[in-house]
């Protein structure tokens, strides 16, 4: 796999390892809420509060913390509300980017994303300018560590997932968006035990980068993921893996 891909690969490896727990946690505290907002705080008829519990736990975020998260979401706590905002844009080389957030203040949170966009060689685009490059796809992590591949696979084919694939300690299990549940579903009843379960973006082509527009762009994709408002970045360069690691390593 290159591109995108093992580069979230590479952070998601990062956030569970990372000693900085607070931002991670600050982002999943925001995703749990409005999931619980938009869906409800019943968890079992709630696909997405499930899968954003279920990656809080897996961070080892304290229970409390989830509960409250819950409640704020439902209106049972005070809190401050969030919108949920998709930005659009490009980076060094023409690199299609796009970046889901979650704000309290739309006009502070735009005004971030285009100045780090611009620093690092990229620039904000309209609405629409880039998304339709992008499929959406429903992402589940099983650990690999825990069950046969040969299980894993067989399942996900019954289940109606579009691919399989085994990246480090971890089974990827790719699905139309609109049957992440289903599928989901289909593993928990098999007593299959899941890490994560998401949406995601997979870019439909790769725009190849080395040399400074590499180093730029790695730059700029930590940037936007290290902003307290972005929830999510998803771009279409592919760079040589060994780079994407000797960067995410440091």
């Amino acid at each position: 796999m290159s591109g995108h891909s093992k580069w979230a690969n590479i952070k998601f490896r990062k956030e569970r390892q990372d000693a900085k727990k607070g931002k991670v946690f600050t982002k999943l505290i925001k995703e749990i809420t409005i999931a619980a907002r938009v869906g409800g705080g019943d968890i079992n008829a709630n696909p997405r509060l499930r899968g954003a519990v279920q990656a809080a736990r897996a961070a080892n975020m304290p229970m409390k913390n989830i509960e409250n998260a819950v409640k704020k979401g439902t209106g049972e706590l005070p809190g401050v509300v969030f919108e949920e905002v998709a930005y659009e844009g490009y980076g060094p080389g023409g690199v299609a980017i796009y970046v889901t957030c979650t704000t309290d203040n739309k006009n502070r949170t735009v005004g971030e994303i285009r100045h780090i966009l611009s620093k690092y060689g990229g620039n904000l685009g309209e609405s629409g300018c880039v998304g339709w490059m992008f499929d959406r796809k429903g992402l589940i992590r099983i650990p690999s560590n825990d069950y046969k591949e040969d299980e894993m696979m067989l399942l996900s084919i019954e289940a109606g997932a579009d691919d399989f694939k085994v990246e480090d300690e971890f089974y990827e299990i790719y699905t139309p968006f609109e049957e992440l549940d289903a599928v989901q579903t289909k593993f928990e009843e098999n007593g299959i035990q899941i890490d994560s379960s998401e949406i995601t973006y997979l870019p439909q082509n790769t725009v190849p980068l080395d040399g400074k527009h590499a180093e730029q762009m790695l730059k700029l994709m930590d940037a936007l993921e290290d902003n307290d408002d972005v929830q999510n970045v998803y771009a279409n360069f592919d760079i040589d893996e060994t780079v994407m690691e000797a960067f995410g390593n440091q």
